[in-house]
């Protein structure tokens, strides 16, 4: 027996002027890419809807994948009638035996025009119809349940159970960034918001190996292979860090080696950019949440790069983006134990107000850029592709790079 689901896209791309063909295109191509595996076959296509049809033992998977799908502002299993309002009906009973509610709406769309009913018409007529079955009061807004009805040539979708997408743009419509992944919480959300604002999004993490353990990779390779699963390919640069810090330690007052710390990453994270072609760095900075986030600290890391450096989370608070973090499934990964570059030979009373002055002094003693080369020659890329595993097509520079697929995908 098979299923068919009707995928609806998120409302903002059709706004996009001249520009719509290529988000639509995009957002369609992800949704099906989405679905890989599956056996889904697409069946109907409308400007902001697509019609699958798939086994109905791969709905709960197609269900939990959709879930997640970057420009899919909801998604239902339909049930396909004849074009009439008796078989409406009928397909309705079946669904009123699964469960009772106090209130509902109907919403019907009707694209056969020479459909004998209005819209309006075939509303009130199934309307009355539910109220007759169940004794449920019509709500116009607010209502407990909705069915949702689709009058096609030929055909009647009738929406057996709808869910909600989590909106958004495609990955790519608007461009590529860098984010610096932490192993922090706020870190992976930064970067799934501006994925689900259309930017690729490559992850660049600093770690302290080998001066301590791996844990530190381990970790950002199990938060990529969470946030893959948002734009199905997914590049993560690991980059060694233990070199960098020593020679901060020698020259740098106790109070600035965060600050330097965080200069050289957006220094590293800016030459990786330029590799990637990506337009931007992105980090989870949220304005005074510690102390390397004042705005004078903020002001002092800025300097050290020439592309612009997006703060998602700026405005938000920890328990805002714990929320978030719950809800996309970063939050159990982040909170496991680790070893942080920016904790690493931290100071008990760090600068919160840097002088800018003080910090170019100090970096006027350090190689910087044999600094950075070196991080950059010593590190990683993994390549991540979701659903399932792809061969990763081209290399970064002159990293070692290896191909990894999520387990599971």
């Amino acid at each position: 027996m098979e299923t068919l689901v009707l995928v609806n896209l998120f409302h903002e791309l059709a706004l996009k002027g001249g520009n719509r063909p290529l988000f639509l295109k995009r957002a369609k191509a992800h949704v099906q890419r989405a679905l890989k595996g599956t056996e889904a076959r697409l069946e109907a296509l409308w400007p902001l809807a697509l019609l699958f049809r798939l086994p109905q033992e791969a709905w709960p998977e197609a269900r939990a994948r959709l879930g997640e799908t970057l420009g899919v502002e909801s998604f239902a299993r339909v049930l396909r009638t004849a074009p009439d309002l008796e078989a409406l009906k009928a397909a309705l009973a079946g669904i009123l035996e699964d469960g009772g509610f106090a209130s509902f709406r109907i919403r019907a769309q009707r694209s056969d025009k020479g459909f004998p009913l209005t819209s309006p018409e075939v509303e009130r007529l199934l309307g009355a119809f539910v109220r007759e079955r169940t004794g449920a009061q019509v709500r116009l807004k607010g209502a407990e349940r909705e069915f949702r009805v689709r009058l096609l040539p030929g055909a009647a979708l009738l929406e057996a159970e709808r869910h909600l997408g989590p909106g958004g743009l495609p990955p790519g419509v608007s461009g590529k960034v860098v984010a610096l992944l932490s192993g922090g919480i706020d870190s992976p959300v930064a970067a799934y918001r501006l994925m689900r604002r259309g930017a690729e999004v490559a992850l660049v993490h600093f770690h302290p190996f080998p001066l301590l353990p791996g844990g530190s990779r381990e970790k950002a390779k199990a938060l990529a292979e969470r946030l893959v699963r948002f734009q199905h390919r997914l590049r993560l640069h690991l980059v060694p860090f233990s070199e960098v810090q020593r020679q901060i330690l020698l020259e740098a007052p106790k109070a600035y080696r965060v600050v330097l710390y965080r200069r050289f990453m957006l220094r590293i994270a800016e030459a990786i950019a330029r590799e990637e072609g990506a337009l931007a760095l992105a980090t989870g900075d949220s304005l005074g949440q510690v102390a390397s986030q004042t705005l004078e600290n903020l002001h002092a890391m800025n300097g050290a790069a020439t592309l612009p450096v997006f703060r998602p989370l700026i405005g938000m608070d920890k328990q805002e983006i714990k929320a978030e973090a719950l809800r996309l499934g970063t939050y159990a990964i982040s909170i496991l134990p680790d070893e942080e570059c920016c904790t690493l030979f931290a100071p008990k009373h760090p600068v919160t107000r840097a002088d800018l002055e003080v910090v170019l002094e100090v970096e006027r003693r350090l190689p910087l850029k044999d600094l950075v080369a070196l991080a950059l020659r010593e590190r990683e890329v993994v390549a991540y592709a979701w659903p399932g595993r792809k061969p990763l097509g081209e290399k970064a520079g002159q990293a070692f790079i290896m191909e990894h697929g999520p387990a599971g995908g």
